[in-house]
């Protein structure tokens, strides 16, 4: 029991200050699940189960926290402000774009991770955080958020290109810095179809897509560089979200917040029994 504790302290926390990025409101979120967790874990014996309940009241800890982000606007996002236009394209295909190789090694920089994290409005972070940091399904992430399991793939997918944007800002010093080649011609680039195809990169990526918009994908890609590079910084943002280390809590309070749980749930047990 002891052991379980750790750890359901350890997910609570490290899921707190992911979505707070307060460590005094990740403690207390931390403490506030624990101790509402005592009379119901009895109940629970699916483990998935127990993690998707804790998962909803951290959650609606964290969203009521008074020390809100200081980043984080409250707008929707915008695919279209999202995705590259005309002129972004054909920066992709020259030497000043991010080569996607170098641009996953600079972005394990975690705070800048963890800064563009904070600049997503909190509805966008809650699905971001649970799918690609703490690992949920989408059926898990609709279940925990109350959300529809479509409505969570557009936000999950527009929360990804928002961190990948704002990752490829911070960069910009070291681009500028390199040797300049001229661009692809403009003409030879599709934003139409580039577009189109954007909005269906991650459900590429997570296997998603059907076989036919599949196939419609792949073969865009082989007749186009910029699409190409788009989808690497992609696939590179979201790997460094899923390998973002976690945050442990205090070793004393966490230590002494577990005896008073064992305590009481010794205490709820011994009474039912």
């Amino acid at each position: 029991m002891e052991k379980a504790l750790r750890l359901l302290q350890q997910t609570v926390f490290s899921f707190s200050m992911r979505v707070c990025n307060q460590r005094e409101d990740a403690e207390d979120t931390m403490q506030e699940v624990l101790v509402k967790s005592v009379p119901v874990l009895p109940k629970f014996d699916n483990p998935k189960a127990l993690i998707v309940w804790l998962y909803k009241v951290a959650k609606n800890h964290c969203l009521m926290s008074r020390r809100k982000s200081k980043f984080a606007p409250k707008q929707e996002l915008s695919l279209e402000e999202l995705t590259p236009d005309r002129s972004e394209l054909a920066k992709l295909t020259s030497g000043s774009a991010v080569n996607p190789e170098s641009f996953a090694i600079r972005s394990q920089e975690a705070r800048w991770l963890r800064e563009a994290i904070q600049k997503l409005p909190p509805q966008y972070r809650i699905v971001l955080v649970l799918r690609d940091m703490e690992g949920l399904t989408d059926e898990e992430v609709a279940e925990v958020t109350g959300l529809r399991a479509g409505t969570v793939r557009v936000r999950l997918h527009r929360a990804r290109l928002f961190v990948r944007k704002e990752l490829l800002k911070q960069s910009r010093p070291d681009r500028d810095k390199r040797p300049k080649v001229p661009a692809a011609p403009i003409e030879e680039i599709r934003p139409g179809h580039c577009k189109a195809m954007f909005a269906e990169l991650s459900n590429y990526l997570d296997e998603q897509l059907d076989d036919s918009l599949c196939e419609e994908l792949e073969r865009h890609m082989e007749g186009c560089e910029p699409c190409k590079a788009f989808l690497s910084s992609l696939e590179a943002t979201i790997a460094e979200l899923q390998q973002f280390p976690a945050d442990a809590p205090n070793p004393a309070r966490a230590a002494k917040l577990r005896l008073q749980i064992l305590a009481s749930y010794h205490q709820v047990t011994t009474l039912r029994s």
